[in-house]
């Protein structure tokens, strides 16, 4: 306790409504979604039984949305990558959740294992690979929902350049 302080708090501080702000429905803020991201990655239970693997072409499914976001789980089989892209005008959360993922960007490469996360702005461009030869698995969240991922014939560092040039 501070006893250089007049303020003292008598009573439960929690009955005070106007000082508790309603609990959200939905995430609104990026550390929200972080932890949307986090919460589910937990909850092994809602997404494991759905993960598929496709050697011809990376497996997707969109596993939640909700006012202005959406949540997408990735499997990737060894070799497999996204090809260097940017989400247009989404930020997002790229939370790896079994295997180990590469993420090439202008500043080198990156490697994220289980529980790591990435939070990403819109335009930022990268190229995520499944350098290994185990499966992997990440989870997405994008806000706004993905419109665009466009695809970029340049490497990270010139995407980088380009992107920050003003149009």
């Amino acid at each position: 306790m501070n006893q250089d302080s007049d303020l003292q708090i008598a009573g439960d501080i929690l009955a005070v409504q106007h000082l508790l702000q309603p609990a959200r429905e939905h995430p609104a803020t990026v550390a929200e979604f972080v932890g949307l991201a986090r919460s589910i990655a937990e909850d092994r239970a809602s997404w494991e039984h759905l993960v598929q693997y496709d050697a011809t072409t990376r497996w997707y499914h969109r596993l939640r949305t909700g006012p202005g976001y959406e949540v997408w789980l990735l499997s990737w089989v060894p070799g497999q990558g996204s090809g260097l892209h940017d989400h247009g005008a989404s930020s997002g959360v790229l939370t790896v959740l079994e295997g180990e993922l590469t993420e090439h960007t202008a500043r080198g490469p990156l490697a994220h294992r289980p529980g790591s996360q990435r939070v990403f702005t819109p335009g930022y461009a990268h190229e995520v690979v499944n350098d290994t030869l185990e499966g992997a698995v990440s989870l997405h969240v994008y806000f706004p929902g993905l419109t665009e991922m466009p695809m970029h014939t340049c490497s990270p560092a010139e995407a980088a350049s380009v992107a920050s040039v003003p149009a």
